[in-house]
This record gives C-alpha cells, sequence and structure tokens, in this order.
C-alpha cells in the first residue's frame, strides 16, 4: 500500500483570469481531493495552478519531469495559444515517465494548443486543428448557442447531470461497486461538449459514452490510454466542464460570457454528485497507478 499521499497538480493553460475558466473555479474538485483520507491520513496533496503568462515557456509546466508530481489535469481553456513547444516536451517526459495524464478542453477550438501534445493529443478533435475523421461528427449538434460551432455536443444545461454509458469491458475509471449495475452513470451536462476519440496506432480505447439531448446522437466523453513501458496512464476527456465548480454547484457563479440558462438538476439528485465524485477518486488513483 502506498505510503505518502498522491502528489496532483491541477494545472489550466491560462494566465490566471478572474473572468475566465481558470484554476480557481476548480475549487470544488481540489477541495474534494484534498479531503479524502484513509486510517487518517490525506490520500492526495493538490496543488492548484494556472500558467505564468502566455508566449513563454511555463516554468512548471518545462520541467514537470522533473517535478514531484505523480499526476497532472490539464484544464485547457486556451484559444490554441496555451502550450509552447517547451511545455509540450515537459509533458511528454513526464508521461514517459510513467507519471499519470488526464487532458480535458471544451467546444469548438477551445483548448486546440493540446494536440501539441504527444500520443494524447491525437485523442482530441476540434474545429480548426486535428479534424474527426468522421464527417458526421464535423456538424454542429448544440443548435440553442448558435455562436459556438461544431464539435459542440450538448448533454445538458450546465448544473444539470446526464446519463453516461460505460463502455463493455468496464474500466476502472467507471467502476461504481456502489451503484446499480456496478458502473459510474452520472457526470455533470454541459451545452457544447468537445469531441475525443482513440487513437488506432495507441493502447487506447473510448471508455464512456453520452447522448446529446438535442439530436440523439451518441458523443464519445473519456478515452482510456492504458500505460506501458513507453508511457504512463492518460485521459482524454471531452469537457472540463465535468470538474468546474460551476457544474457542480451554480451557485458558484460562470464567467460573464457564459449565457446559457443554467439547471438545477445537479442539486436535486445527490446520486449525480455522487457518481462525479467516484469518478474523480477513480481518476486520480488510475492515473497515479493505485487502486481506490
Amino acid at each position: 500500500m502506498r505510503g505518502s499521499p498522491i502528489k496532483v497538480l491541477l494545472q489550466t493553460t491560462i494566465p490566471t483570469t478572474a473572468d475566465d475558466w481558470c484554476i480557481a473555479r476548480f475549487s470544488l474538485l481540489g477541495q474534494f481531493l484534498r479531503e479524502q483520507r484513509r486510517h487518517g491520513a490525506p490520500l492526495f496533496e493538490v496543488t492548484m495552478r494556472d500558467r505564468e503568462s502566455l508566449g513563454a515557456p511555463d516554468s512548471v509546466l518545462s520541467t514537470l519531469d522533473q517535478s514531484e508530481f505523480d499526476e497532472m489535469w490539464l484544464f485547457a481553456a486556451d484559444v490554441g495559444n496555451g502550450l509552447t513547444a517547451a511545455d509540450c516536451e515537459g509533458i511528454a517526459r513526464f508521461r514517459r515517465q510513467g507519471r499519470g495524464l488526464l487532458i480535458t478542453r471544451d467546444h469548438m477550438d477551445l483548448g486546440s494548443s493540446i494536440c501539441d501534445l504527444a500520443g494524447i493529443g491525437e485523442a482530441h478533435h476540434f474545429h480548426s486543428r486535428n479534424l474527426d475523421i468522421d464527417a458526421a461528427r464535423r456538424a454542429p449538434d448544440d443548435t440553442i448557442t448558435t455562436s459556438i460551432s461544431w464539435p459542440n455536443f450538448h448533454s445538458g444545461a450546465n448544473g444539470d447531470y446526464q446519463e453516461i454509458r460505460a463502455v463493455a469491458p468496464l474500466h476502472p475509471v467507471l467502476a461504481n461497486p456502489d451503484a446499480a449495475g456496478g458502473a459510474i452513470r452520472f457526470l455533470p451536462s454541459h451545452p457544447h461538449e468537445g469531441d475525443v476519440s482513440a487513437p488506432k496506432n495507441q493502447r487506447a480505447r473510448v471508455v464512456a459514452e453520452g447522448t446529446s439531448k438535442a439530436t440523439g446522437r451518441p458523443f464519445n466523453i473519456a478515452v482510456a490510454f492504458e500505460p506501458d513501458s513507453n508511457a504512463g496512464p492518460a485521459i482524454a476527456q471531452s469537457s472540463f466542464h465535468h470538474f468546474a465548480d460551476y457544474n457542480w454547484d451554480v451557485s458558484r457563479g460562470s464567467p460573464s460570457f457564459v449565457t446559457e440558462p443554467p439547471g438545477v438538476r445537479m442539486s436535486q439528485e445527490p446520486n449525480a454528485l455522487r457518481h462525479t465524485h467516484r469518478y474523480v477518486l477513480n481518476l486520480a488513483h488510475w492515473l497515479a497507478g493505485s487502486a481506490p
């Protein structure tokens, strides 16, 4: 059994900006991980930070392989300029050492700098970079916010939850022994999620799917990259809104550019947040090579 806390870095690809998806808007995620205990001892040591500036290598990301972190969760909220070549090289070395990555973004081209990440970047499809080979997915799905084009899978309002499907065989990050069927069933919803798929040249597969409430089309929520001798475990997630404060509790507020009316179903269905918490816990352990 691991004797020391798992060291987790929660990191964005933008400088600290109050009216944006900066790391302060993921405080409930950080709080949840910090509260986890086993025999009274903390399970996780959490560091939360935004990048220092744009255009120059970030002092942490560019040297991530020299850090003591066991895993990094990267919330890509940039417009294509959130990672430098040196940052990508530091992150790649980090994963080659066997350490874990969760890389997530959002709609259209938001967070598209992650296309420059070796391996896992291939799992993320954007409007103008690394387009999905399936032409049917290169079309608007969310028809409410017309200013945002594809990919924009509509899984529901911010503040509501969506019912997801664990793809067989059940992956450890989707396991929930306390739930009917033994799998995670609920995650926060979002009006316009991004597009992920499993690269065919890697040990990766889709492990969770959602369904558009606008069109009924299925879409991928998470792709898992199994660890091997060349790389650590990784997850490509369709939207960072699955982890944002606003999507767990709308009373926490959102940046001013969010105009869609929020929902309230997350606060009305306790199981939705329980399943989300279980998913977070599973991810944090699996990325560190341990069991919940």
